[in-house]
């Protein structure tokens, strides 16, 4: 996983946001923000239905972000396609303003030109409002230029967290996917040169008193 950021708080700040957010699971709130990556709009209702009724919104910034991700408010939710829908629920995410704002693959059903003008907007909303963004994403395609700061996860374990100004790789190379294939594959022959543990291991259902793990998935 790699988390793209556009950083303008103090890192502790940053970080117990993340935290509280994923902890409590929440959707949105007065500092952070979540959008993630499923699209759990399909009901029969309009998007105008689904934007104009969330409420304390304003109203120049919800029309502007209608205008930016090009919404028909007519569009029926359960007739529109998965980029559509995308759009919508993006537009949901960001009516109101945020201090921090969390993003998962937010982008994969945009075409080309939503997309980069979705990436500009929250270049905006850093540096006008002085918002944090935190973007988790496997396409890095035009982000180059976008992020401050980058973090690669793997397996859970933070392997890299640097500035986009300080990854050595950037320096002669302007691809940042050619410089992430390069640190994937690096991993992978890593992985490939672990000696692999074939130790067997007992089966704990194999003394149980109880019902095999196959019968217990219709225990209530």
């Amino acid at each position: 996983m790699f988390l793209m950021f556009l950083q303008t708080v103090p890192w502790p700040f940053l970080l117990t946001c993340v935290a509280y957010a994923l902890i409590n699971s929440i959707s949105s709130i007065n500092v952070v923000a979540v959008i993630q990556g499923d699209i759990p709009l399909q009901g029969d209702f309009s998007a105008e239905h689904m934007i104009f009724g969330v409420e304390g919104v304003d109203p120049n910034r919800r029309d502007n972000l209608i205008d930016l991700l090009d919404i028909d408010l007519q569009w029926r939710m359960h007739k529109v396609s998965d980029g559509q829908r995308r759009r919508v629920q993006i537009c949901l995410g960001l009516l109101h303003p945020y201090k921090v704002l969390l993003l998962d693959e937010v982008t994969v059903d945009l075409d080309v030109v939503t997309r980069m003008d979705l990436l500009e907007f929250f270049k905006e909303e850093c540096e006008q409002r002085e918002a944090t963004i935190v973007y988790a994403t496997h396409i890095f395609d035009g982000l180059e230029t976008w992020a401050t700061h980058l973090a690669y996860i793997q397996e859970g374990e933070l392997r890299r967290a640097e500035k986009i100004s300080d990854v050595n790789e950037l320096k002669s190379s302007t691809n940042l996917l050619s410089v992430v294939e390069s640190w994937l594959r690096a991993e992978t022959k890593l992985e490939k040169k672990k000696p692999v543990n074939n130790t067997s291991q007992a089966n704990p259902f194999a003394s149980s008193p109880f019902f095999s793990s196959r019968h217990m998935a219709y225990y209530r």
